[in-house]
């Protein structure tokens, strides 16, 4: 981007969801200043853009803005432009979103992948500040990835890279959202872990008595509730979390020897179960890690931002 914008100016990001749209004004030290919301349109596509103009009008009365950051779950061309693959928003791929608001708005504006957006609020603002090189995964519904090398976030020759989610453990194994079979996603991610548990308590009622009466019916069970069962003690839970805890802990050995990073930041809800979750992923990580006991492993660390992560850092990020 050409234009640099002051670090005393007030920017917008917006973070689309599948559910919702959210939209903050985030001042030159990352903080979130103001922030409105609204759910996501079925239909994606051009009515996705008017909600995001009229979430950012809202804000831009306000306040005065001096660029639009748009973050969402999708790859994103090279030029930060065009979305080129989104397949959980509805009639997103090939739509150029800067072209779009740039009708709207005559700001500078930029798209970029929510996980890299996250990527860059925890390195410029979090706990990946101070990393060289720096990985960050993002554990939701699915599983993204970002990368920070040398103060600059990794977005490849054609703007796809870093999707650490999607290296094929299985081949074979579970269909992927992206087409592919057997990506990590599938078996670390936040949905993995909910199947983990939810096959765990149909083969065992008795065993997941505790969790079925938490949920009322097992189609109710929650990451929330799942989590809160772990830190009581609940054995099926934490087994539960220490299945997915032990794949992600295998990805993050063979990242290790093609990235060496020095950290490897995590987020996304699984957070919220701490050291339940992190210490069996490092362990994991130590188990499987090629060439074992020659080099330093990278720390494990959970991400400082939580929800907020993509709006910071789609905010940041169209600074230039």
């Amino acid at each position: 981007m050409s234009i640099k914008i002051a670090s005393s100016a007030l920017t917008i990001g917006i973070d689309i969801g599948g559910t919702k749209v959210l939209g903050g004004v985030v001042d030159g030290s990352g903080k979130i200043i103001d922030s409105a919301r609204r759910v996501t349109p079925a239909a994606g596509g051009k009515e996705l853009i008017a909600t995001i103009v009229e979430l950012i009008k809202e804000l831009s009365v306000k306040h005065e803005i001096a660029g639009i950051g748009i973050c969402v779950a999708a790859l994103i061309s090279a030029d930060q432009g065009t979305i080129v693959g989104a397949p959980n928003i509805a009639n997103l791929s090939e739509l150029n979103f800067v072209a779009e608001i740039k009708k709207v708005f005559d700001l500078p504006v930029i798209a970029e992948n929510d996980a890299n957006a996250a990527m860059w609020a925890e390195y410029k603002f979090g706990n990946a500040k101070g990393f060289n090189p720096v990985m960050f995964f993002i554990i939701g519904t699915g599983m993204g990835g970002g990368l920070v090398i040398d103060g600059k976030l990794f977005r490849g020759a054609n703007g796809i890279g870093a999707e650490f989610g999607h290296m094929i453990v299985q081949p074979k194994g579970i269909l992927c959202g992206c087409g592919a079979y057997g990506c990590i996603e599938q078996y670390a991610s936040g949905s993995a872990l909910m199947r983990y548990a939810k096959d765990a308590i149909a083969s065992d009622p008795v065993a997941g008595k505790a969790l079925l009466d938490a949920a009322g019916v097992i189609n109710n069970l929650t990451g929330e509730i799942l989590t809160q069962a772990a830190k009581n003690g609940d054995q099926l839970a934490i087994s539960a979390f220490n299945k997915q805890a032990d794949w992600l802990g295998s990805a993050c050995a063979s990242y290790t020897l093609l990235l060496d990073p020095q950290a490897i930041v995590v987020g996304g809800g699984v957070v919220q179960a701490g050291e339940l979750f992190l210490a069996p992923v490092r362990a994991a990580m130590e188990k499987y890690m090629p060439f074992a006991g020659t080099h330093l492993l990278p720390k494990v660390i959970a991400a400082k931002f939580g929800n907020d992560a993509g709006v910071i850092g789609a905010a940041d990020l169209v600074r230039g």
